[in-house]
């Protein structure tokens, strides 16, 4: 059974910074792409970013790019995302995924870590 169980979210002042954690179970990481995605209250998912099987390459989202850094520990089965410089419009449900962009065409497995980013 796949298993994806997001951690580390919470509520973070603007500015702030959190480092979102991705469990994996089911199958093996190191074979795929792997992404994060969110989703903001009233909104379709937004494909966040995206890490190639080996770590080798990365794929930011314009609006995110230069503040979030996405890495893997194949070892561990685990993918993780550090949010830096923190902003409101940045407060959505995160989610991780096997795939990469298409990913949002697809409901998630995991059920999220909440950001939320208010002063």
């Amino acid at each position: 059974e796949v298993q994806l169980v997001e951690s580390g979210g919470g509520l973070v002042q603007p500015g702030g910074s959190l480092r979102l954690s991705c469990a994996v179970s089911g199958f093996t990481v190191s074979s795929y792409t792997m992404s994060w995605v969110r989703q903001a209250p009233g909104q379709g998912l937004e494909w966040v970013s995206s890490i190639s099987a080996k770590g080798a390459i990365t794929y930011y989202a314009e609006s995110v790019k230069g503040r979030f850094l996405i890495s893997r520990d194949n070892a561990k089965n685990m993918l993780y995302l550090q949010l830096n410089s923190l902003k409101n419009e940045d407060t959505a449900m995160y989610f991780c995924e096997q795939g990469g962009v298409d990913v949002i065409t697809r409901i998630p497995r995991g059920r999220g870590t909440q950001v939320t980013v208010s002063s």
